[in-house]
């Protein structure tokens, strides 16, 4: 028997189950498609706020608390090639020579986040779903929105330089603290020098935190051993 009289065996109500689910499918696509952000303003303007910042905002209002909000914005030429090598280094070694997106890493966060049902915070994420996650999610989004956040890390790919601007926002817009957003706030908070002026050991520091958010005044030993993985590797990472 042929795959098409079996198909045309099946029951008329089971015809109607997969003309709803399909039409269901392509209504959701369609829904994501038209509520993408414009990601081409990102070009020329700098985010005024991201959605994982608001959403630490909200969460401190919702204990009373008024957060504070040191985030100074500087231009990817004046942030140290150190910590640009340091933060590669740590969370997306391959990020310039790879081409386009990352589509098998892209899929294993998203199977990891559905399983969870959490967003994870970097969780082996590439650079550029790092900056979708923190532009546009939050962590009560629906885990249908994944698809959302797969079409805007394309967009990102695809629109931005990411010689520059995707990295650019990236170092700009990443939490380095409570309410510390951004290398030049990490670099002025915990060193007190701009991020122009940051040495390899200090690069190495910051982007061994990255995943906890917040550098100590006296790093233990567990973050000085990853410390020291990231200086092992910054000299095998390139920057264009």
């Amino acid at each position: 028997m042929s795959a098409y009289a079996s198909y045309a065996l099946l029951p008329s109500r089971w015809w109607w189950v997969i003309m709803v689910v399909v039409v269901g499918i392509a209504c959701y696509v369609a829904q994501v498609f038209f509520t993408l952000p414009d990601i081409r303003s990102l070009r020329t303007t700098n985010p005024a706020s991201t959605a994982f910042i608001d959403m630490r905002v909200a969460e401190a209002q919702q204990k009373g608390i008024i957060k504070r909000h040191i985030q100074y914005w500087v231009p990817y030429e004046q942030i140290s090639p150190h910590l640009k090598h340091a933060v590669l280094a740590a969370q997306d070694a391959t990020f310039f020579s790879r081409e386009g997106v990352d589509f098998g890493k892209l899929l294993n966060y998203v199977e990891m986040n559905w399983k969870k049902k959490e967003l994870t915070n970097q969780g082996g994420t590439t650079l550029t779903q790092q900056l979708a996650k923190n532009l546009y999610s939050s962590s009560s989004e629906n885990q249908f929105f994944k698809l959302r956040e797969l079409f805007i890390v394309q967009q990102l790919e695809t629109e931005l330089s990411k010689k520059h601007r995707i990295f650019e926002i990236y170092l700009n817009v990443i939490e380095w603290g409570d309410g510390v957003w951004g290398a030049e706030a990490a670099a002025r908070m915990y060193f007190r020098i701009p991020a122009s002026k940051l040495n390899r050991e200090q690069a190495a520091l910051l982007a061994a935190v990255i995943a906890n958010s917040r550098l100590p005044a006296n790093p233990s030993k567990r973050l000085l051993r990853r410390q020291q993985f990231i200086l092992d590797r910054m000299d095998n990472v390139e920057l264009p």
